[in-house]
This record gives structure tokens, sequence and C-alpha cells, in this order.
């Protein structure tokens, strides 16, 4: 679980992150508070995969809450309102700018006042990180030894009470037996000797008790002061870290894995590691109802989003896989595709089609289109799916090189062939696409045509399609594929 934790102020926010693996805050950095501060921390959760915010809530010496914090409560609201997948804990906090200043003099002798709110951020996510219990583990070793110190402390006070009251006690107990046995001198004499011997005995043991918990205080201490330096030496390497350049990503509509593996490579990504992760195994439901041996053309969503330098590429692509399972249970694809008499594969697949076919204003009409047609038994007949198959084929056109040899070209790509739909998806559709399959027009056209002039055109008959053609498409129709 990642957390992020946040040092509310009108001026400014500490920003700092942890990790329940680990247990340990961060700082992140700072962010002004001139209206921007929402889509910015949007973007700080996003990179770090979390929707757990701890604020820093403020009280009064006396421990009762303060107009700063009710300033933190009315920023939490808006937050919720901003992001309404965030979830908000509060955190006590108490003279954490002080402290942290103190930590940030201890490392550094110049620093910004952003500096002391992340820091101050930084202190109160530990704080709440420290309160968590793991279900079957214990607590983190920073925070035993706190305890330790503090029972310590606790327990020598303690005993020093109790060596005093013994004492007196003592001394009052022989008081009282001199003056009710004096008339048994000898015998009483004996019996005092073994009462204050035993009682000598006690003291001592609690005076041994005390030396040992001295002891433990100073231990706990010299372990406290070496995990504090091993804290500075883990928050200066992840400061360094943290310098990291932010990189964006996009895999855009109507894209192919080929597209996609293009612009890894040019990032620097080798293109075994692009390989690697395109052929690794993705833990997605929607994933599992694919064919044996399709790839992850079709599934991967067009999205724009920012990583951090040196991501695994197969973690850039869960991003993208994790956002297309999120588009497909919102709005339901796998119901809606069914009702077309399509499985999630299939509507994907014709998806992939109708967004290499047409703009997004024509996309339910096409849909409409290939939907129909396959209804009747006829050919889906879509170039873009036969350009697919020799893109698999021969992507330099050295065997097909002409349209009429490309059309029928032996792949089961190709819809001008083989009845049906393709074998796969030909691109990553976009939402316009997936939704046009899952709600098509309610027309009952046959056939269509992109015109010269970017228009499409429709038609119910073969007879209008071939004039629609050579009314307008004389330059787009015979362009090589």
């Amino acid at each position: 679980m990642r957390v992020i934790g946040l040092d509310i102020g009108e001026k400014r926010i500490g920003v700092a992150k942890a990790d329940s693996s680990t247990r340990i805050a961060v700082p992140i950095g700072f962010i002004n508070v001139d209206g921007s501060e929402w889509q910015r921390i949007a973007r700080i959760a996003n990179l770090q995969g979390t929707n757990l915010f701890v604020l820093g809530l403020p009280r009064s010496n006396e421990g009762s809450e303060t107009q700063q914090s009710l300033y933190v409560r009315n920023f939490a609201k808006e937050l919720i309102r901003q992001i309404p997948e965030a979830k908000v804990r509060f955190q006590d906090e108490s003279l954490t700018s002080v402290e942290a200043e103190e930590r940030l003099k201890s490392r550094k002798r110049n620093y910004e006042k952003g500096e002391i709110d992340a820091e101050a951020a930084t202190i109160i996510l530990q704080d709440f990180m420290e309160g968590l219990v793991d279900m079957g583990t214990s607590k983190p070793l920073a925070e035993e030894v706190s305890t330790s110190v503090e029972g310590s402390t606790g327990v020598v006070a303690g005993v020093a009470a109790g060596v005093k009251a013994a004492a007196t006690e003592v001394k009052d107990n022989a008081t009282i037996i001199a003056k009710k046995q004096s008339d048994k001198v000898k015998l009483n004499t004996k019996k005092a000797k073994h009462k204050m011997k035993t009682a000598t005995k006690w003291v001592s043991g609690i005076a041994i008790i005390v030396i040992l918990a001295l002891i433990g205080v100073g231990v706990a201490l010299l372990v406290k002061e070496q995990r504090h330096q091993e804290y500075l030496a883990w928050v200066a390497e992840q400061e360094a870290q943290m310098q990291a350049e932010v990189f964006n990503f996009t895999i855009r509509p109507g894209e192919t894995i080929y597209d996609i593996k293009q612009s890894l490579i040019e990032l620097g990504y080798s293109a075994t590691e692009v390989d690697q992760a395109f052929n690794a195994s993705y833990d997605f439901e929607f994933l599992r109802e694919r064919p044996q041996g399709a790839t992850l053309e079709g599934y991967l969503y067009g999205e724009t989003y920012e990583f951090y330098e040196g991501t695994a590429v197969k973690d850039i692509l869960t991003k993208y896989l994790k956002k297309m399972g999120e588009v497909i249970s919102e709005n339901s694809l796998e119901a809606s595709y069914a009702a077309q008499g399509l499985s999630l594969y299939e509507g994907i697949t014709l998806a992939s089609v109708v967004q290499k076919e047409s703009k997004a204003a024509d996309m339910p009409t096409v849909a409409q289109v290939f939907l129909t047609r396959l209804g009747y038994g006829m050919l889906l007949g879509s170039d873009v799916t036969v350009s697919y198959a020799l893109d698999t084929i021969d992507p330099n056109r050295q065997i097909y090189g002409d349209n009429y040899s490309a059309l029928d070209v032996d792949s089961c790509y190709n819809t001008r062939r083989y009845a049906g739909l393709p074998c796969g998806p030909i691109s990553n559709p976009g939402l316009a696409a997936l939704l046009a399959v899952a709600n098509p027009s309610d027309t009952s056209y046959l056939y269509f045509l992109t015109g010269d002039d970017g228009l499409m055109y429709y038609s119910y008959t073969e007879d209008e399609h071939l004039r629609n053609a050579s009314l307008y498409c004389q330059s787009l129709c015979q362009v090589s594929l």
C-alpha cells in the first residue's frame, strides 16, 4: 500500500510518500497554493499509484482543534471533491515544522521554506505509518526502539518511587516491632535481623533492576541514534532518486503494437526488453478470454501517462492494460457486445477496424454497416484489414506491389477474401470506437466510403456505392495499400 502525506498550509503544501512494505516516509517536495494544487496532487497520486492521503491535523497545546484544523478539514473535503476516489486520513501533528527545520539544519546549511513543509509532511506520514499494525507482523524497528526508550523511562521513574516507598515501609515496620516486643529482646533482635536482611536483599534487587533499566535506556538511545543516521542516509538517497526526470508516453487510438514498440525503442529501451515485455504474461481477467496465441494488440488503451525514468517496459504496458480493464468494466462492454452477438474479443476486434476506418462522428454508423454485413454473412470488405495483413507479411511491399495482388493476399486478416471478422484486432481502439460497436447507429446501410473531401458516404446497394466512388473517391480510392 502506497500513501501520500500532506502538510497543509495556506501558501504551500508539503508532500511526502511512503510504502507499507517499508513504512519509511520520504519527502517528495512542496506545492504552491495557487489554484493548480489539485491537479498537481492528482498527478503525484497517479505517479505513485495510490488514492490514500494522510493530512496533518494541527491542535492546540491543550489538544483541542484550532482554526487551522478547520482549514485542513475543509481542504480534505475539497480534495475528495476534486479527486472523487481519494481516501483521506488525519494524523495529529504537533510542532512538526519546528522538528522539520531542526532535521534540515542537521543535513544541510541552506534550504527553502518549501523544504521545511516537505519535511513536515514526512514527519506526519512517518507518524501515521508507525501507527499502522499489520496483521501477523510486528511493529517496525524504529517504533520498537521508540517504545523501548519511552517505556524504560517510565520503568525507571516507577522503580525509583518503589525503592523509596519500600525503604520507608521497612523503617516503620522495624520501629513498630521494637516497641511491641521489648520484653523479648533476644527473640526480637533475631527476628529484626532476619527481616532487615530480607528487606536489604529486596532493596538491593530493586536497585539492580534500576541499573539494568538505565543500561537499557542507554542501549536504546544508541540504537535509535544509529537508526536515525541510517534513515538520514536513506532519505538522501531517495532525494537523489526523486530528481530523476519524469517522461510522458502516449499510445494513440489506432496505433498498432509495431508503432508502440518503435516509440519505446526511440525512448531508449532495448528491442530485447520491449519484445520480452510484449510477450510476458499479465494477470488481467479480460485477457484470459483471448484465443490462445493472441497478442496484446487491441488491449493497450490509448492514453498519455507520466512515468519515472527507468520504469520497466512491463510496468508501462501494465498501466495501459489496467486502464483498458477499467474502460471495459465501467462501460459494461462485455454485456453490450454480447447483445450484438459478439464476444469481448470479437467486439474489440471489430472496434479496432472501426477505429482505422472512420472518424469519431462516423464510428457508430460504420459499426452498424459492419454488424449488418456480418449478420447477412457478407464479406466485410475492409481495406484497412488488408493493409494490416500486408504489414505482417510484406511490410516493405516487395511482394505485393499493386492493389490487385494485395487484395488477394492469403491472410486471415484479409476481410476482402475471407468472411467474418479478421482473426484478431488490427489496432488499439479508443473509447469512441469501443462504444460504437457496443451502441451502433439505428441505420441499415450496407456500404460506405471515405471521399476525397474527407466526408463519409453511405449507401444501401452496390450500385449506389459504385456511384459514390466515381463521384467522391477518384483519388483516395486509388491509394496503394
